[in-house]
């Protein structure tokens, strides 16, 4: 007969928080529950490193609990009575050991946060949600901050945020450290040819027999993998010493080379620790305050626009995404503001472009399963947008593709500050460039057929007339906009037949965005 248990708790994937209040004491009376299943795995085509790092986490996780005394039920995607969904195998954990009550912590995603409300309606036990204890906001805390106001201007949450938890602050609370808040001017910085860049931090871990499991499984997945050596920290340990690294050896130029991009590497100073936020295993105060204390005890070597530059990511932008997502679910993932409908070229799957910026950045991601935050924006999201891509498609690609990407930071990111496909609630202006910007940042027009200064004629970099046919296109929404007004002022300047070849080359690239 099977042991019996009064109380069912599930763990998600993401909630991998060891140091959460239900951990505190042991209780015979109460199992956890961790599962691996098909629902999750098959909502979006994900990267295999991105399933692999998940379910060696779920694993790490389960058996450190189980170290500490804890009862622990974990059911893996080949189980045999696994109902392949979170609800299905809740339902028969309730039946098999007699529970009488039902506790989770509350999801970080809608969908799921749905499933549970709804499963729980349907149970005749007793059921009850938790907080995660993870993130520095409550749910719906932007949504009230933010209260009347037709955009959600991040900086003004940003700078409430650093009052509330005194990061960076002067002892009176109210004024920043050095009397300014943002260093974002200085963080904008072209990687110097004879820059050292230090090596990135990786975890080697066999994962052929997780592999082979997912192969019978036939969980259809993106990107490539190294078996013998899988990179990613999955135990809090790893993730510790991914972030003591960042702090001794890339924290010192992080800002000013933080929209850099480079063939020379494709971590270059960044961290790489947002899956290690996203699913728990680190909390952001200690990341944050690592980076503070470092940043204080190295003033002489270290600028404060590197530690405030990284503090605004976490601080500010990650805690502002979510917010956003809170305060505007379920409409936000449907949002269309300039109705675009064409396809993701085919070679956002394989990398297999002639423009170097994008086979790069599209490259690294299918191998890594990681991009940092210009190359998604400037390089992946603004040729989406400039092409007119259909948000939906995008939003399958960024969510499938990235290590990190959780559809709570995930969809704000793509609809809200790469496509403005919200009409203006992240961002005040569209993120779009020509193929000017990419040359300035970074060093993927120099190994390019295509060339970054011609806007049409042969080899002419699409980025360029797509540019113009962009703002020329979307004129009725755009004209007024007081942030791209330049544009339209410089377009309406240029010779009719200047337009007109302009607008052919883009119209050519568009038909056959598949071969570019």
């Amino acid at each position: 007969m099977a042991q019996k248990y009064s109380r069912l708790r599930l763990v998600l994937g993401d909630q991998l928080n060891i140091k959460h209040t239900w951990f505190k004491n042991q209780s015979s009376e109460v199992l956890y529950v961790l599962m691996e299943t098909l629902s999750e795995t098959n909502y979006v085509r994900h990267h295999i490193q991105k399933v692999a790092g998940f379910f060696l986490a779920m694993r790490a996780f389960a058996a450190e609990l189980e170290g500490q005394g804890h009862h622990v039920h974990y059911i893996r995607l080949d189980g045999q009575n696994n109902e392949q969904s979170i609800s299905g195998n809740i339902q028969n954990l309730i039946r098999q050991f007699d529970i009488q009550h039902f506790e989770y912590l509350l999801p970080d995603e809608y969908r799921l946060d749905k499933e549970l409300r709804n499963l729980c309606q349907g149970l005749s036990i007793q059921s009850r949600s938790f907080d995660t204890e993870h993130f520095l906001t409550s749910r719906m805390e932007a949504r009230d901050f933010f209260e009347g106001k037709k955009s959600f201007l991040m900086e003004r949450f940003y700078r409430y945020m650093r009052k509330k938890y005194g990061i960076l602050m002067e002892e009176d609370g109210e004024t920043p450290l050095t009397g300014q808040w943002n260093y974002d001017q200085d963080n904008r910085k072209k990687l110097p040819e004879r820059q050292p860049i230090p090596s990135p931090l990786h975890f080697d871990r066999n994962i052929s027999s997780l592999v082979e499991m997912l192969n019978e499984k036939q969980v259809a997945t993106i990107g490539q993998v190294d078996e013998a050596r899988f990179t990613w920290p999955v135990t809090r340990k790893e993730c510790l010493s991914l972030l003591d690294y960042f702090v001794n050896h890339q924290l010192t130029l992080f800002g000013t080379y933080q929209d850099a991009m480079s063939e020379r590497g494709y971590l270059l100073f960044h961290s790489k620790l947002s899956f290690a936020l996203n699913v728990k295993l680190l909390h952001p105060l200690e990341v944050i305050n690592a980076c503070v204390q470092h940043w204080k005890a190295n003033q002489d070597s270290i600028h404060i626009a590197q530690a405030e530059g990284f503090v605004r990511q976490i601080l500010g932008w990650r805690e502002y995404m979510r917010g956003i997502y809170w305060a505007k679910m379920p409409g936000y993932a449907e949002m269309n503001f300039f109705s675009h409908q064409a396809r993701l070229p085919e070679w956002y799957w394989t990398g297999n472009t002639k423009m170097n910026c994008l086979k790069n950045a599209i490259g690294q991601s299918l191998e890594n399963a990681y991009a940092h935050h210009i190359q998604r924006l400037m390089v992946t999201g603004n040729f989406a947008l400039l092409l007119g891509v259909h948000p939906d498609e995008l939003d399958q690609w960024y969510l499938g593709i990235y290590m990190d990407a959780i559809e709570w930071v995930e969809v704000t990111n793509t609809r809200g500050m790469s496509q403005f496909a919200d009409g203006g609630i992240v961002g005040t202006k569209p993120y779009v460039s020509s193929a000017n910007y990419i040359h300035k940042m970074g060093d993927y027009c120099s190994n390019c057929p295509y060339d970054h200064k011609a806007r049409y004629g042969q080899n002419a970099c699409p980025f360029n007339s797509l540019y113009w046919d962009f703002y020329d296109r979307h004129t009725d929404k755009l004209s007024n906009n007081p942030r791209i007004g330049m544009m339209y002022r410089l377009w309406a300047k240029m010779e009719g037949e200047e337009k007109a070849k302009i607008l052919r080359q883009a119209a050519a690239y568009k038909e056959h965005a598949d071969a570019l």
